[in-house]
């Protein structure tokens, strides 16, 4: 073994482990420039389309919402049912549509406490495919409307191949840290 060979190898690792560092993902902080943006510009981090100066999704699909059309992405959506998750009454719907293996598709749940209930919910996680998760990525729902505090919304990643008898399922973590599940069918 030749005695150079450590300091030649750290001497050829420490500038590309350097370089690496450097070339990074980094959080950009808003200017004031970016302030005055008008709110249909699109950023990376807004999951694919703008938002109002509130936070709220705007409609930027080109199509008008419609009372008809509900929470949706600017078209109508479809009713994925209602039941008891827990503690809370949660009601699914989804943006009309096919749902394709390896796309997305943006679910809304809507949580109200039941009646006697104290808990809130801290984190909702939806996910599609069958309940254990296997194969599917859990998408980490957001308030999508600050005047609207229970409605929570995900862009959830449709698992390819897509397992038989897949659901919706959401996963409600409440402030207490319990965490239940509920699944709602696709209606496809």
């Amino acid at each position: 073994m030749r005695p150079n060979l450590p300091l030649i190898t750290v001497l050829t690792v420490a500038p590309l482990v350097a370089m690496s560092m450097l070339t990074g993902c980094e959080e950009k902080k808003p200017t004031a420039n970016s302030a005055a943006k008008p709110a249909t510009s699109a950023k990376t981090d807004d999951h694919g389309h703008a938002h109002n100066p509130d936070g709220s999704h705007k409609d930027d699909h080109g199509h008008e919402k419609t009372e008809t059309s509900g929470p949706g992405h600017g078209g109508a959506v479809i009713a994925l049912g209602e039941q008891t998750i827990g503690s809370f009454s949660a009601k699914a719907t989804r943006d009309q549509g096919q749902i394709v293996a390896g796309k997305d598709a943006p679910i809304d749940v809507t949580l109200t406490p039941t009646a006697g209930a104290s808990a809130k919910a801290a984190a909702v996680r939806i996910w599609i495919g069958t309940q254990d998760a296997k194969g599917s990525v859990k998408a980490k729902a957001q308030i999508d409307d600050p005047k609207d505090p229970n409605r929570w919304h995900a862009h959830t990643e449709v698992p390819s191949p897509m397992p038989v008898g897949s659901k919706v399922w959401v996963e409600i973590e409440d402030d207490k840290g319990a965490t239940i599940v509920g699944g709602f069918d696709l209606r496809m």
